[in-house]
């Protein structure tokens, strides 16, 4: 009887997946190993089910790689979660026969797969293929996480859209667009189509940080926007700034209910961080005797099942071949003996050990945020509009602004000192 080789997906979708699923699967039964996909991540494992699986074959997946979404579906079910979860977990893929395994997703699926590789003994070798549209697993030699360039496309290609929609009908779009920790996906997306200004929650310093303090750099922008002529603008704001606003202040919003995930992560999904910060910009201009018109609009589930560009289908088929050759080969590498991630490095196969990826301080995977000292993020800074230093230390344009604020200059500097790094 052939060996048999398991393959599963965890957390969000991502363009791409079927690539993996189906590169894994070729280069796997070429090599003569049966193939067994397991629905829904680890949702059933680690309750000790194992009918929720399927053998694949050549014809099932050799027309895959073009589509969006999984053929094996996915979830967000944490084994690591008890004791009893993760032995179940192992229970079942033993009672497969699944000798192999193949996970595909990101820092919190890497760090469950990593806890198999452990539990397991020794008994399960295990790849892991790096996926997620946030960008912000720690890969070696700057590369992309899986899905990202695809979700970036497409979000770039929506925001033209509203960029259009905004001049044509001169008004505000704030854009929310996801990356839970790491603002790669709207810096991404602001950069490529031009936005008037992308927020990314790296460009705080602080852990915490309150709606206002967002809201000043949002408010600064349309005024400054506003000096030089227009009225219309288009804001990406990146998803994980909700992650670093006070919950307790989130709780307060009417409406907003804070929940968390089964990886202890607040479900900024739930919370309408661009209906949030619309409300509070248009209650500051209405203090103002003005109406102010923004459309708020959430980019994300439109990105993660899109079908893949062609740099993630080149790049997913040779991850899924990697993953299948390093199963099956004799590592040098003691680290990765029982199990590693696989990576892209200089078009060459590399595996990455699980322990490599740990934050030794909390234990959890590392999240790669934006450098915001790099010339990518300066760059994208130049091109912005948004209030600068300059601006307040220039008497005649701290004038129009202040004029268009309804304040005076000195009120105008007091409150928007702190957006641009200078003492009020």
């Amino acid at each position: 009887m052939a060996e048999r080789l398991g393959i599963l997906v965890g957390g969000g979708p991502a363009p791409g997946i079927n690539s993996v699923i189906g590169a894994v699967t070729i280069e796997a039964i070429n090599s003569g190993l049966e193939v067994i996909g397991i629905y829904d991540g680890f949702e059933h494992l680690m309750k000790g089910r194992t009918d929720m699986v399927r053998q694949l074959t050549i014809p099932d997946v050799s027309r895959i790689h073009f589509d969006g979404g999984s053929i094996l579906r996915t979830s967000r079910a944490n084994p690591t979660r008890t004791a009893e979860d993760l032995q179940n977990t192992v229970k079942a893929l033993r009672e497969l026969g699944i000798r192999y395994l193949v996970t595909i997703g990101g820092d919190d699926t890497a760090f469950s797969a990593s806890e198999v590789v452990k539990a397991a003994g020794g008994t399960i070798r295990v790849a892991h293929v790096p996926k997620t549209i946030d960008n912000d697993l720690p890969l070696p030699g700057g590369m992309p996480t899986f899905g990202f360039e695809t979700a970036r496309h497409v979000g770039t290609e929506l925001v033209r859209n509203l960029m259009e929609d905004s001049r044509t009908t001169n008004r505000w779009y704030f854009v929310v667009a996801m990356g839970r920790k790491a603002g790669h996906l709207a810096l991404g997306i602001g950069k490529a189509a031009g936005a008037t200004i992308t927020v990314i929650g790296e460009e705080f310093p602080k852990e915490r940080i309150t709606l206002a303090e967002v809201c000043d750099v949002l408010e600064g922008a349309i005024l400054k926007r506003r000096v030089l002529g227009r009225k219309d603008g288009v804001a990406v704001i990146a998803e994980g700034i909700g992650e670093k606003l006070d919950p307790e202040e989130l709780a307060k919003i009417p409406g907003v209910e804070v929940e968390r995930d089964p990886h202890g992560h607040i479900r900024l999904g739930e919370i309408p961080l661009a209906t949030i910060l619309k409300r509070e910009i248009q209650r500051r201009f209405k203090e103002r005797g003005e109406k102010m018109t923004i459309v708020d609009v959430t980019l994300g589930y439109e990105l993660r099942c899109a079908p893949p560009i062609p740099f993630d289908i080149d790049y997913t088929r040779t991850l899924g071949y990697g993953a299948v050759r390093f199963l099956l080969s004799e590592p040098k590498d003691d680290r990765v003996k029982e199990g590693g991630m696989v990576c892209l490095v200089g078009g060459r196969l590399e595996i990455l050990p699980f322990d490599e990826l740990r934050d030794p301080v909390t234990g959890r995977t590392k999240v790669r945020l934006v450098d915001i000292n790099s010339e990518h993020y300066k760059v994208a800074r130049e091109y912005m509009i948004r209030l600068e230093r300059e601006d307040l230390e220039n008497p005649e344009m701290l004038a129009k602004l202040a004029e268009a604020a309804k304040m005076t200059p000195e009120e105008f500097k007091k409150k928007f000192a702190h957006v641009v790094g200078l003492e009020a």
